[in-house]
């Protein structure tokens, strides 16, 4: 396991000792996905179970108790999350949730939510004494994939913490988590990372075209990675010619040919393209797509304002649905149809 922060973290990670000599019961970690706030928790995680912190705060890296926490095996530490992301092995559940959705090859079908047995299986962990009287430390993401019935349970446990533990949540969206949670637990920014920043790093991990990956996920580097090595780049392609020039027949042929596409994909995908047209009609301004400024500029000239607005409402409505499309098929072809209504031949 790597707990190391990403470049443009050190910031973040500099305001963060500053809590150290009076670090909460909580923390949760909040802000874009895929920008690598699993792996700051994480990091910290490490650092407060170190025996040996630098001055900095950063783990030694060198003791029995680091040795421990990156095989993950530190006694007094846990890590909670939907089982989906422990079938993938993926060690960014922010990321993973953005990419790596794959059910494994069992039977049953990996949960995506964090389950109430999960958070009572952390009772026995937390009743036991922690090794060398020290801390123990419970990271749990995305915290948004609670249930109700774990969210709940958590609620309790945070309500009443027990001594000498600190639990550490990280959420891609804070509207997603029970008002209550939120306020038991302190708050912690983390940002998106300056363009410069991110196209740097991208660029040294290999990517070519890191300008157009990092645009298209909206400036989140870690999800720009995934896209570049990942192999949904043919769907995106074909989704954005069918988007690019809308119509009743392109829309059927796309639908055939995208429908072993991960729906939630696609649905995403022409958010980003709505909000592109949207964004270029108001101000001029493109922010996913700029390699089809030519496009959408012509189809920002012949959409109408309320059309768009009733667009992203329903393309949102879609997000909330398109993990479990009852005929995926069908669910694109009708999504396709009603983006072409906007632009009438």
């Amino acid at each position: 396991m790597s707990a190391s922060l990403y470049p443009w973290q050190y910031g973040a990670w500099q305001q963060l000792q500053q809590l150290r000599g009076r670090m909460p019961h909580a923390i949760l970690f909040h802000g874009p996905q895929g920008t690598g706030k699993s792996a700051f928790a994480e990091h910290l995680a490490q650092s407060v179970l170190c025996q040996s912190p630098a001055a900095d705060g950063h783990a030694c890296g060198q003791c029995e108790a680091c040795g421990w926490f990156m095989q993950y095996s530190h006694p007094d530490y846990r890590r909670v999350r939907p089982e989906v992301l422990e079938e993938d092995g993926a060690a960014e559940g922010e990321d993973a949730d953005a990419g790596e959705k794959k059910a494994g090859k069992a039977s049953k079908t990996p949960s995506k939510e964090i389950k109430i047995d999960q958070i009572r299986a952390l009772a026995d962990f937390m009743n036991v004494s922690t090794h060398r009287q020290g801390m123990r430390v419970v990271l749990l993401y995305p915290a948004e994939t609670l249930n109700t019935a774990a969210a709940n349970a958590l609620l309790k446990t945070l309500e009443e913490p027990p001594p000498a533990t600190l639990f550490l949540l990280v959420s891609n969206n804070l509207d997603r988590l029970l008002p209550t949670i939120l306020s038991r637990c302190r708050k912690f920014a983390l940002a998106m990372p300056l363009q410069e920043e991110a196209l740097a790093w991208l660029k040294a991990q290999g990517v070519d075209d890191a300008d157009a990956w990092l645009a298209e996920q909206g400036g989140a580097p870690l999800a720009a990675l995934h896209s570049a090595q990942g192999d949904g780049r043919e769907a995106l392609d074909e989704l954005l010619r069918v988007l690019a020039r809308p119509g009743v027949e392109a829309a059927l042929k796309a639908a055939d040919k995208l429908q072993k596409a991960p729906v939630a994909d696609l649905v995403a995908w022409l958010q980003r393209w709505l909000y592109d047209v949207f964004s270029l009609k108001l101000s001029g301004r493109i922010r996913y797509y700029p390699r089809y400024r030519k496009e959408l500029a012509a189809l920002a000239q012949a959409a109408e304002i309320p059309g768009l607005l009733q667009a992203l409402k329903a393309v949102k409505d879609r997000r909330a649905v398109a993990e479990h499309p009852l005929a995926a098929k069908l669910f694109i072809e009708d999504m396709l149809l009603e983006y072409a209504s906007l632009f009438p031949r």
